[in-house]
């Protein structure tokens, strides 16, 4: 079932995306999160450390698992998803970094690293929810349009239109790392509950391709409608057309 959210505010936006996370988490301390990065979480990371420093959430208990990393780059880098998460959510709440897993993008052998998160994810249980932003080719984590798609985690290489997307974040696309790790469309599609975030005018054709159009794995992000309980949060440009 997709339930579709429209707020008319970047506010309301982040207030109901950290509002679902921080509900799970009150009422299921242990939860598991399936984490995101891009420009679209940034303000529900916010808001979530705004409500554990008033003392109305906690993550000490909570594990998570980020979708995807840049092959190439060290945690330390500052366009590394590690350092992401550090900088925006981790570093200012009660997380335990043990229990706060990220693909290590600097494995000397990536395959090796992709199946051993797949094995800790199958360890771990099922994610309680999953957060989830949209490309423009409609790829979720780093999981690329293709004549077909991997269930579990794996290497990939990165379309051209997705390193122009994120080319913004480094100083040229010369440094946009070309491969990745990214969490598979069937370990996204196990977990309980999916929250799907876009934001702006430019992703209202795929955001309408994805949740109406036909399933296919040319828009990845197309097969979320099989899922038994999604909520797509989006503001009034994004949803324009659903």
């Amino acid at each position: 079932m997709l339930n579709i959210v429209k707020v008319s505010s970047d506010e309301q936006f982040n207030q109901v995306g950290a509002g679902m996370i921080a509900s799970l988490l009150q009422s299921n301390p242990r939860a598991i999160l399936g984490l995101a990065t891009g420009s679209t979480p940034v303000g529900v990371y916010s808001h979530l450390i705004e409500l554990y420093q008033q003392g109305l959430v906690s993550f000490a208990q909570a594990r998570s698992f980020n979708l995807d990393e840049y092959i190439g780059l060290s945690a330390e880098h500052p366009e590394s998803y590690r350092h992401f998460m550090n900088e925006k959510l981790f570093n200012h709440v009660d997380m335990d970094l043990k229990n706060a897993h990220i693909p290590d993008g600097t494995a000397a052998d990536p395959e090796k690293a992709a199946l051993e998160y797949t094995r800790m994810l199958e360890n771990a249980g099922q994610v309680d929810l999953q957060i989830l932003g949209i490309g423009h080719n409609g790829h979720i984590g780093f999981n690329e349009p293709a004549d077909e798609l991997h269930a579990h985690t794996h290497v990939v290489e990165l379309k051209e239109r997705t390193r122009e997307a994120n080319a913004r974040f480094f100083n040229s696309i010369d440094e946009v790392p070309t491969h990745a790790i990214t969490m598979g469309i069937g370990s996204i599609l196990k977990s309980r509950q999916i929250l799907l975030m876009a934001r702006g005018a430019s992703k209202a054709e795929i955001l309408e391709r994805a949740l109406t159009g036909p399933l296919t794995t040319q828009c990845p992000a197309s097969l979320i409608q099989t899922h038994s309980n999604v909520v797509v949060l989006v503001d009034q440009a994004a949803g324009g057309r659903l």
